[in-house]
């Protein structure tokens, strides 16, 4: 069974996490999820457990359980294919230029200069 864990303090580890999950049974794996650019928690993981019935217990008792001030969500994590996709629609270089508009100077002669200042 896979458990989403939330709302986790930013410095909690995943070894902590296992300890908080192996008081209910096996825990097969556990992770905790990083930002890619600075390499910290996202502040939620998902934890795997061999026995449906022992990650339910999980659920139950830790669901809202406070954590170094923080109470924790813990629910069934849903299946990555059950969430709404994200666009990751990426534009290249030429599609940028053609969403800019470029605009030319325009040129004034002497004359429309004179009669603009004076």
């Amino acid at each position: 069974m896979n458990i989403y864990v939330g709302n986790l303090p930013y410095d909690f580890t995943e070894e902590e996490l296992k300890d908080m999950f192996n008081q209910f049974g096996d825990v097969a794996n556990v992770k905790i999820i990083l930002d890619k650019i600075s390499g910290r928690s996202k502040g939620f993981g998902f934890v795997e457990m061999a026995e449906k019935s022992e990650g339910q217990d999980a659920i139950q008792v830790l669901d809202q359980c406070p954590v170094r001030g923080r109470n924790v969500r813990v629910h069934v994590a849903r299946p990555k294919n059950g969430r709404p996709q994200r666009s990751k629609m990426k534009r290249s270089k030429e599609s940028k230029a053609e969403e800019i508009e470029i605009q030319t100077p325009v040129k004034h002669s002497a004359n429309e200069e004179d009669a603009a200042v004076g």
